[in-house]
């Protein structure tokens, strides 16, 4: 049996920064990742012959995120911002009246006073404010940017969200070298610091009382166990919330009880990716050139409802997008389904035989059917406003929690949230000593 101060229980981007705080504290730290690599929900992958990084995971820095920024400069990356690309071609001229729109109409109806579900408000207190076309395409913002259910969803945190930093109109880079560089730098800064890293550890149970803890595990094949003085979880929203007995489910004893609540306030949205590489950029050729400086193109009744193109760097590569009900007809699909599927969108959105005359290949994420995430990213539903906070609070000095749906910063669902949440939940622990 190891001993360690920490246990920190996943390497994607919270466990990762959480561990290199409490390494620089000087605390003995070991990492369980239940995966043959870090990162998590961030997944990059190098294709031969494909210029670009592709990313099945996490891709885009919404908004100046403090703490995204300060990570890529001190791994010595530098991010693109598609912001400029994004104003001159990505939408169509009646797509940006449309954002002007929806921000303008949103302005003159009033915040609930008791939150509630975003498809009964725009049902119901917004529907008089907002004309079908702006309804209609709030709707497809949920559904598809936020990835959430919108008969769940709560009304308070997309309007705050559409009104701050980070929503879909929002400043917009993307990491030069693809977010599976930055997290291969974290984990060797991490490493440097003395902390542990294992691989293929699928934690089974966790057993803990006031400042014990003991893991039982599965590394490599072998039993493993693991007792440290406290444990730190990074565990995604979608495995957390999987019952006791469930295929993949973490066991904690005593349950997590103080939980149940925060982990019935929040959603976590199916998502699915598909990385489509081509012989040459055909779109650009297309339309007298109509589409050579377009970054995001949208298929509104197709399967994958969103593309975007990888502009400003100019590359070979496509990405067909599904968030929320779309995603969630298509997950379970098995990648030869879904990427033909997006293959047809592709054609169906351009025309012609090009994209089938000039496809390569493709890379496939099913976020939904991952059985270490449980869905992509998390989402607040309608009256659960504390259940972040709720979910971010220590249990008895012994019991941390971090990840994106524990960010308390206001940049949940984002890298950004993550990162902060792993720094915060370590200083916690830390300052608890």
């Amino acid at each position: 049996m190891d001993e360690c101060d920490v246990a920190v229980i996943g390497a994607g981007a919270a466990g990762v920064a959480a561990a290199i705080e409490l390494g620089r504290h000087g605390l003995a730290v070991q990492v369980l990742e239940a995966r043959d690599r870090v990162g998590g929900r961030i997944l990059t992958r190098h294709e031969p012959g494909v210029p670009m990084p592709l990313e099945l995971g996490a891709e885009f820095i919404h908004g100046r995120s403090d703490a995204v920024f300060t990570r890529l400069a001190r791994a010595g990356m530098v991010a693109v911002d598609l912001t400029p690309s994004r104003r001159a071609g990505a939408r169509s001229p009646a797509t940006e009246r449309v954002f002007e729109q929806l921000h303008a109409q949103l302005a003159r109806v009033s915040r609930p006073r008791r939150d509630l579900p975003f498809a009964q408000f725009l049902d119901g207190p917004a529907r008089a404010k907002l004309t079908p076309a702006v309804r209609k395409f709030a709707l497809r913002l949920v559904e598809g940017f936020d990835a959430a259910d919108a008969t769940r969803v709560s009304t308070h945190s997309i309007l705050s969200e559409w009104r701050g930093a980070s929503g879909a109109d929002a400043p917009t880079f993307r990491p030069l070298g693809g977010f599976g560089r930055l997290l291969d730098a974290m984990a060797d800064e991490m490493q440097a610091l003395g902390v542990a890293l294992r691989l293929n550890t699928v934690v089974q149970h966790v057993q803990w009382q006031p400042r014990a803890v003991r893991i039982t595990a599965r590394s490599a094949g072998e039993s493993f166990e693991l007792r440290a003085a406290r444990a730190l979880v990074t565990l995604p929203l979608g495995v957390l919330q999987l019952p006791e007995h469930a295929p993949g489910a973490v066991r904690f004893s005593p349950a997590l009880e103080p939980k149940q609540a925060a982990l019935a306030g929040l959603g976590v949205g199916p998502v699915v990716k598909v990385v489509l590489y081509f012989r040459e950029p055909f779109w650009e050729r297309l339309a007298r050139g109509r589409f050579r400086d377009v970054v995001f193109f949208n298929l509104p009744d197709g399967a994958f409802p969103t593309f975007w193109s990888t502009l400003p760097v100019r590359s070979n590569v496509l990405v067909a997008w599904a968030g929320g009900k779309y995603a969630a007809r298509m997950s379970g699909w098995g990648t030869e389904r879904i990427a033909a599927t997006a293959l047809r969108a592709v054609a169906a959105l351009f025309g012609g035989n090009h994209a089938r005359r000039h496809f390569i290949g493709s890379q496939v994420h099913d976020w939904q059917a991952d059985p270490r995430a449980g869905g992509a990213y998390s989402y607040l539903m309608a009256g659960a406003a504390r259940a972040r906070r709720q979910l971010a609070q220590p249990l008895a000095a012994t019991l941390y929690f971090a990840g994106e749906a524990a960010d308390v910063g206001g940049e949940s669902a984002t890298v950004g949230g993550a990162l902060q949440s792993g720094e915060r939940a370590a200083r916690e622990v830390v300052q608890s000593r």
